[in-house]
């Protein structure tokens, strides 16, 4: 099993937790969201393989996970980036924030920081964790969040209205 960095409101690590577990109890824990964008402003969303076992299949940005205990934050990033997606580019942290959101029988309870990258080829999708992906307009994309929310994932739609504040 997979252990996950559990922290305080301040993100200091207060222990680990098995990854399942941690999203069962709904305990705070650290992650990470990755906004990857071309050098025409689009953004690159991949669709979460449908297999996953929360939101299969559902529309979210190019990349998130969790830190492995004892790895920095920004080592995690660019791995789960190459594991995930395939490639790797230059990522930059611009905030982070907490959220709270039930997730069909799990509670996701996250210390999210997000970062952004640039890249302007074709990702190597790895099929246990994406299905699809494509480039999109960002305008065009709060259009269709906004029409069909239920086909993008709850930290997602968070992290888009703070990135395009409405």
């Amino acid at each position: 099993m997979k252990d996950i960095i559990l922290v305080d409101e301040n993100d200091n690590e207060i222990g680990k937790g098995e990854k399942m577990a941690v999203h069962l109890e709904g305990k705070l824990h650290r992650a990470f969201s990755i906004f990857v964008f071309n050098s025409q402003g689009e953004m690159m969303l991949q669709q979460r393989a449908s297999t996953k076992y929360h939101s299969p299949g559902l529309w979210t940005n190019a990349c998130c996970s969790h830190p492995r205990p004892g790895e920095a934050l920004e080592e995690a990033a660019k791995r789960r980036l190459k594991e995930e997606m395939g490639f790797e580019c230059e990522l930059q942290k611009i905030f982070s924030f907490i959220y709270k959101a039930k997730v069909e029988e799990l509670t996701e309870h996250e210390f999210d920081h997000v970062f952004i990258g640039k890249f302007d080829q074709e990702p190597i999708l790895n099929k246990e964790e994406a299905d699809n992906w494509k480039w999109i307009d960002p305008k065009k994309l709060v259009e269709d969040v906004i029409k069909n929310p239920k086909e993008y994932t709850c930290w997602f739609k968070i992290i888009l209205t703070k990135i395009y504040d409405k």
